[in-house]
């Protein structure tokens, strides 16, 4: 008897996905919710679990197909994980000697090792094994019937940094010394790089973009941090960065400026009397949004918790679509990659978005004397149909009083 696998539902609004790849091939062995695929929806790549135990029948749909929600897309012949061995050592009846019976087991542990190959990866797996640069056939997996686990890659990673680098380096240097040869490599889009490249062409299409600058001197940020640190960590469970203090005088400057938290509905403005913080999160697949509700009612603490999880899930890939949807303003961080400056494009249909950037010591005037501070340029984006250059600047001016003097966060000032 044959079980139907159907795309789940996933999520409002959301009635297709693309399938990214089979974790599971015809014949192999599952289990009840494993998982035995990976949908790439608009904004998040989602596992497709067993919905019995069997052996994995034929795949109704190839990788880079879209599917419906409620598809069916393979099925899977009931009748226990277990079972599938058998068939497998079928082949060769007339062999009957318990040492050849347990000869044919072995080749069962090579085929599981060969779901070690990139198209039987779960998407977490697949992301680690891009991130830490490791070859996955080098690599023995330690979970359910040999599959390669987070933790593999990581010890893989850490093997591979004190072993020689020529290897790795050879591979590209033989390309040119072949003279003429100049390979290239076609990769489809994934849904979720098709999705963020419209919104964004959409953002230039339909707003009247303009970029406003200034420049933040962090000192008393950093003296702050540096101080309460390690107290910080041990009473909340979190290490205290520099994000929490610009959520938080974000959420300050958005109640002064409404306009910058507001969005256009056709020919009406709205204006939300709470602030729904979107933080740009890097994660494999590419840049994703999740929402930090009610930022404006949480503590630092609460802040810097919520981002940190967000942080780690979007590079597992479990953010889940909800967490995505919304938003009334972004704060986006191109300094952890070494930004100095950028014009960040807005998230609609939010209005605007602050682009934060590298910290690095200038030359500034201060009490007309020239010092060293660490000092970081913001720059906000923001949508001229709605906000004026008046509104962006004291948005900006008010940022920027309550980084340079935190105590401001305190009193609400």
């Amino acid at each position: 008897m044959s079980t139907e696998v159907k795309v789940p539902v996933l999520g409002e609004s959301i009635t297709e996905a693309t399938l990214g790849e089979w974790l599971k091939q015809p014949g192999d062995a599952v289990a009840a919710d494993e998982p035995i695929a990976s949908l790439e929806t608009d904004k998040v790549a989602v596992e497709v679990p067993a919905p019995v135990a069997g052996v994995m029948g034929a795949h109704a749909v190839q990788p880079g197909d879209t599917v419906s929600v409620g598809a069916m897309i393979a099925t899977i012949e009931e009748g226990g994980g277990a079972a599938a061995p058998a068939p497998a050592a079928a082949p060769a009846p007339a062999e009957t000697a318990k040492p050849e019976a347990a000869a044919q087991q072995a080749p069962v542990q090579p085929d599981a090792g060969s779901s070690n190959e990139p198209a039987a990866l779960s998407p977490s797996v697949r992301r680690a094994i891009l991130e830490h640069g490791v070859d996955p056939a080098t690599i023995k997996g330690s979970g359910r019937d040999g599959r390669i686990t987070k933790d593999d890659v990581v010890a893989a990673a850490s093997a591979k940094s004190s072993a020689p680098a020529s290897a790795p380096i050879a591979t590209p240097a033989a390309a040119p010394a072949t003279g003429g040869d100049r390979p290239e490599e076609r990769v489809r889009m994934t849904r979720l790089r098709q999705t963020i490249a419209r919104r964004l062409k959409e953002a230039q299409d339909t707003a009247a973009l303009l970029t406003t600058f200034n420049d933040v001197d962090m000192t008393a940020v950093i003296e702050a941090r540096t101080k309460y640190k390690d107290l910080f960590e041990k009473k909340h469970g979190v290490r205290l960065g520099f994000m929490g203090f610009f959520v938080k005088a974000a959420t300050m400057a958005l109640k002064d400026i409404p306009a910058v938290n507001a969005q256009i509905d056709g020919d009406e403005i709205v204006y939300h009397d709470y602030a729904d913080i979107s933080v740009a999160v890097s994660a494999p697949q590419g840049l994703v949004v999740p929402v930090i509700r009610n930022a404006d009612k949480l503590s630092v603490a609460e802040v810097e918790k919520t981002i940190g999880d967000f942080g780690k899930r979007a590079k597992d890939g479990t953010l889940k679509m909800d967490e995505m949807k919304g938003g009334t303003f972004t704060i986006s961080n191109g300094g952890v990659f070494g930004s100095l400056m950028s014009t960040p494009i807005i998230n609609p249909p939010q209005s605007a978005v602050l682009g934060l950037h590298r910290i690095e010591d200038r030359a500034v005037v201060r009490d007309g004397q020239i010092v060293i501070r660490p000092m970081m340029y913001l720059a906000l984006s923001y949508d001229h149909r709605l906000i004026d250059g008046r509104e962006a600047v004291t948005f900006l001016v008010a940022l920027k009083n309550a980084i340079e003097d935190p105590t401001r966060l305190l009193i609400d000032l």
